[in-house]
């Protein structure tokens, strides 16, 4: 009788640990190095890719240690609207992908060493001549140069009322300045000292008249006669030696 039912509990044992591989495989990971127990990939993602009717969607992500996200699109060449959607998302498997889930829908990416990269519908990488345009690249906000820095306060008053929003660009190849000053576009010359220090030159602007001037001009003042500057939390400050903050800014992709 024994030896009977031995065969019948070796089936036994076997299903078990067949069906145990089975969901340990679907609910870990292959091993403990992935993307998201190794890269600091929460943090903010931009990038502009290829659009059928637009010149090209560019699109800001962010995503949050608490498995949050937010996503800013906008279609270039055809609005100015930036469209917000915040939702969850969640790991693969392997650890190396995510896919965000917002209003019934859901789109995956590949997370790599600060670069997010959109996969197609059966969440494959995108291949051929466009396939560096899939890739959204992480941001610092720290970092002072190639960043959209928005106008948010000049000389203690915040900005508002105005047709468009001031910003300016620090260029990292050719060390141009370049931005809006909420009615003309302009471009210069910078150097950056060590100490924090900062200096503007051969600054020239486009010639249009608006009905409030009064933002433009102090704006290119303070490019005058700013020389130091400091980072901090995401906002970077103009200021003259040891004054009060002349100018505070903003990181924001859509402002250009």
């Amino acid at each position: 009788m024994i030896k009977k039912a031995l065969p019948f509990l070796m089936i036994a044992i076997l299903i078990a640990s067949c069906k145990s591989n089975k969901e340990a495989s679907t609910s870990t990971p292959v091993n403990g190095d992935n993307s998201m127990t190794s890269l600091d990939w929460n943090g903010t993602y931009v990038g502009t890719t290829p659009c059928a009717d637009c010149e090209g969607l560019k699109t800001v992500i962010t995503l949050n240690k608490d498995l949050t996200f937010t996503k800013k699109t906008q279609y270039l060449g055809k609005s100015t609207d930036v469209n917000t959607e915040t939702g969850s998302f969640t790991w693969n498997n392997l650890g190396n992908t995510v896919t965000l889930k917002s209003n019934g829908t859901s789109q995956a990416y590949f997370v790599g060493e600060h670069t997010l990269t959109h996969l197609d519908l059966n969440g494959k990488k995108i291949t051929g001549d466009l396939a560096d345009k899939y890739i959204l690249k992480q941001q610092n906000a720290e970092t002072l140069k190639d960043t959209p820095w928005k106008l948010v306060q000049l000389n203690g008053k915040t900005i508002e009322n105005v047709s468009k929003q001031p910003y300016l660009i620090l260029g990292t190849e050719d060390h141009r300045v370049s931005g809006n000053t909420s009615c003309n576009g302009f471009g210069g010359e910078y150097e950056l000292l060590e100490g924090n220090r900062i200096t503007f030159s051969k600054m020239m602007h486009t010639m249009m008249a608006c009905p409030n001037m009064e933002v433009e001009n102090e704006f290119m003042k303070v490019l005058e006669v700013a020389d130091n500057y400091s980072v901090v939390n995401g906002v970077l400050n103009l200021n003259k030696g040891r004054m009060a903050t002349m100018a505070k800014f903003e990181v924001d992709y859509f402002v250009n």
